[in-house]
């Protein structure tokens, strides 16, 4: 395996942004108890949960894409898939939505479709593929 590999994953201060929205949350939510507001338990209750498990998967997947000559990984809640270069397609995907264009990374093998965004990669997607594009071709 050669030793130069290249890895992205989700900004730390993302993550770390999430962490701390989920412990207001759950502060809101012990207030919420104290004071004896049932909707505000629920409702802040539910916040902190989103973000724990938001900030926990976060964390988990780093780095979310890997990759070296041999070809990717990709870090899910599940483990971690393989996807070798042969028979890897990797594309850009651009959608128009509320005036503002949203660009993302798939990489297709077979039946495997994989879309990562900026958010999972960490830097725009284009710039993940221009690298990755050199990788693979030895460049």
């Amino acid at each position: 395996m050669d030793n130069h590999s290249l890895r992205w994953a989700p900004k730390t201060s993302l993550i770390a942004g999430a962490g701390v929205l989920a412990l207001a949350a759950a502060a809101g939510t012990a207030y919420a108890a104290v004071r004896g507001d049932h909707g505000g338990l629920v409702l802040f209750g539910l916040a902190t949960v989103v973000l724990v498990v938001v900030t926990g998967y976060g964390a988990l997947v780093r780095p979310k894409l890997a990759a070296d000559a041999d070809g990717v990984r990709i870090r899910t809640a599940a483990g971690q898939v393989v996807l070798p270069w042969a028979g890897l397609e990797v594309r850009l995907r651009t959608t128009r939505r509320l005036g503002r264009d949203g660009v993302t990374l798939e990489l297709e093998s077979g039946e495997n479709l994989h879309v990562l965004g900026w958010i999972e990669l960490g830097e725009d997607p284009r710039d993940v593929l221009d690298a990755l594009s050199a990788l693979r071709t030895g460049g």
